[in-house]
């Protein structure tokens, strides 16, 4: 007689083990949901907004079924709140005196927060994760996302680690016409972000200013961010190729020596893109410029220069085209400012030289003077 199978027997799910990870199933139904309900949605971006969002379905699944609860972490230091780029509004005049009446950077909201309290290097400390100091006053940051925040320096920062932040600081150093900068990129880091920090030097805009207020070496290092910084006193206040120059206050410029060249941000030759947007730089000298580009070291190329506030120099802005070198070319230089309160025609001999407005990509539009609002014609 033949053996009879047993049936199996189902085990159920005990209901105190499948209501939870029912629960947390539909959960996760819910969050696919949404996220496909918003994926294609418009969104709007403020002017300024210097983040970039992404969705992927991914990391949401991963997250729902196998991370636990986070630990509570320490709350991170109060930051102030990005400011939004204002529209551009022609209809507003004469904002060269008080910039940040019209919404421009100056004084008032660059720099450390107001009531920050500055820890001076090296009086109060000496080293932290990330950055020491060499005994003469100079920071060397070389960790890789070390982050420099909340100190008074009196000497430079020297950047080498990549991911470094440079932040709510103020440094105040002096030199000649070959160095005492207030903050170097040295040996290429990549995305290093300079923000409200204060540069300028102790001897103000009657000479022995800061060589450089910020300035990368080697003109290579990508990503670079210089945000919302006030820098006053140096011969050239920005000297960057490559990256984002957005909301700071450059102004008094002036010699560290007397053969000096004055630059408010100064470009000397690069394809890759750079931005320099909502800034104000005020150059009161009659040489060099307050916004420039030259090819000393290479052509320029795929720079946007936008919705600025400038005045003063030779030239308020240089445009990348030297004269008999490689054709300059995507140059858009649109919706910026030009204010007289220096010279009639914003800079001792004028507004723009060294632009050529024929070649591919190249854009003047826009612009207006700063008086009136009227149109600046090329």
């Amino acid at each position: 007689m033949a053996k009879r199978r047993r049936k199996r027997s189902v085990r159920r799910i005990p209901r105190r083990v499948g209501v939870p990870v029912i629960a947390a199933l539909s959960l996760v139904l819910a969050g696919l949901v949404t996220l496909a309900a918003t994926r294609d949605a418009p969104a709007e971006r403020a002017a300024g907004d210097r983040t970039v969002a992404g969705t992927g379905l991914l990391p949401v699944l991963s997250s729902a079924l196998t991370s636990p609860s986070p630990s509570p972490s320490p709350s991170p230091k109060p930051k102030p709140k990005p400011k939004v780029i204002p529209l551009y509004d022609p209809a507003l005049h004469n904002c060269g005196p008080d910039p940040h009446i019209c919404g421009y950077p100056d004084a008032t909201n660059t720099g450390p927060p107001a009531g920050i309290s500055l820890r001076s290097v090296p009086g109060d400390v000496s080293s932290g994760p990330g950055w020491s100091t060499d005994g003469d006053g100079n920071v060397d940051v070389t960790g890789e996302g070390a982050v420099f925040s909340g100190y008074s320096v009196h000497g430079s920062v020297n950047v080498s680690g990549s991911g470094a932040v440079i932040e709510d600081d103020v440094i105040s150093n002096s030199g000649d016409d070959t160095s005492g900068d207030g903050v170097n990129l040295t040996g290429n880091p990549s995305d290093v972000t300079i923000e409200h920090v204060t540069i300028s030097s102790p001897g103000g805009a009657n000479g022995a200013g800061i060589f450089a207020g910020i300035k990368d070496i080697n003109g290579e290092a990508m990503g670079t961010r210089v945000l919302d910084n006030n820098i006053a006193d140096a011969s050239t206040g920005i000297q960057l190729y490559i990256g984002l120059i957005e909301g700071n206050y450059v102004h008094d410029i002036t010699p560290s020596d007397p053969s000096s060249h004055l630059n408010g941000t100064t470009s000397n030759g690069s394809t890759t893109p750079l931005t320099i947007e909502h800034n104000t730089v005020f150059n009161p000298n009659g040489q060099t410029d307050a916004i420039s580009l030259f090819e000393d070291f290479g052509v320029e190329a795929n720079v946007l220069i936008t919705n600025n506030l400038v005045a003063g120099g030779g030239y308020a802005v240089y445009g990348g085209q030297n004269a008999g070198g490689p054709q300059a070319y995507n140059i858009r230089i649109t919706d910026n400012r030009f204010s007289t309160i220096y010279y009639p025609q914003c800079g001792a001999f004028g507004y723009i030289t060294a632009f050529d407005d024929s070649a591919p990509g190249n854009d003047w539009s826009g612009n207006i003077w700063d008086t009136t609002g009227a149109l600046v014609s090329f």
